[in-house]
């Protein structure tokens, strides 16, 4: 049987290198914010005839604001509408012209009710917010997994959430994805998920060292505990990462870099749950 724990070494340095190379994107070329923190324009128009989303996305793509927010007025849950609201980034008043009158030729006519600049609606509060949930979500945790397991169990736990969370930030900065609000939706929703399948491996460990024998060593009763949980957490796992490659594949523009975020983020908790958990209890099982 192969060995996780014995090649620990070797996963725990891919993990390291995979993170030091997004710690370093994030130093040198930061993230492609999104227009909820950066702000941009409000473009408020009605055309004479009925329009589609993809209808205007189509324009807007040849101007790259293919990740605009747009939104038609309707009430009848229907797929198209006379009026339109267009949220873009920051438009110089050429691109803006242009893209109006590209509007014009390849949509139909319309009037324009109003052209204006916004603010971000994500600000530095909500951000800080969201980084204070989730680092009182990691301490419950381990206030949690030690009163249930004990308190190694719990730092290997939130090690690998931490790891997870890490995963998906230093992607969205080495590929420049852009990040808007979804994007801390995402990360609350894999620090969530993430650590159940590291409970249930845990729970395995926890339930053979009671019949731990002498002769068997830390390393095989680890590596014996994922064994017996290894279809139980691919199954799981995998039937989640279909789901979302459905949504990143199908899904639209608008929530793509959403379900990006939860497709590295629930891959990594896989990687993080068979692969680094365990034998990092191992390694805090055996410091004195």
């Amino acid at each position: 049987m192969f060995s996780i724990s014995k090649h620990f070494k070797i996963f725990i340095s891919i993990t390291l290198t995979i993170l030091a190379i997004g710690v370093g994107s994030m130093i040198t070329r930061g993230f492609n914010l999104g227009i909820d923190f950066k702000g941009g324009n409000i473009i408020d128009i009605t055309f004479e005839k009925p329009v589609t989303v993809s209808d205007i996305r189509t324009v807007l793509d040849k101007h790259d604001l293919g990740n605009s927010i747009i939104q038609l007025a309707t009430t009848d849950n229907s797929t198209s509408s006379k009026s339109v609201l267009i949220r873009t980034g920051i438009l110089a008043d050429n691109v803006r012209q242009e893209t109006l009158a590209d509007l014009n030729s390849q949509i139909g006519e319309y009037n324009v009710n109003r052209i204006e600049n916004v603010g971000a609606t994500v600000g530095s509060e909500l951000v800080r917010q969201a980084i204070i949930a989730i680092i009182v979500s990691w301490i419950l945790m381990i206030l949690y997994i030690t009163m249930r397991f004990e308190i190694k169990f719990a730092a290997a736990a939130v090690l690998a959430l931490v790891i997870d969370v890490m995963m998906v930030v230093s992607w969205f900065s080495v590929f420049q994805w852009e990040i808007d609000s979804s994007f801390i939706a995402a990360l609350l929703t894999v620090v969530g998920f993430s650590i159940n399948g590291t409970i249930v491996i845990f729970d395995r460990i926890r339930e053979n060292l009671k019949g731990h024998r002498p002769s068997e060593s830390l390393s095989e009763l680890v590596d014996n505990s994922i064994q017996q949980c290894m279809t139980r957490s691919l199954y799981t796992n995998f039937t989640v990462l279909f789901t979302v490659g459905a949504i990143i594949i199908f899904g639209g523009e608008t929530i793509r870099n959403f379900a990006y975020a939860m497709f590295i983020g629930f891959s990594s908790g896989v990687y993080t749950s068979v692969l680094l958990a365990g034998p990092m209890w191992k390694t805090f099982k055996e410091k004195k």
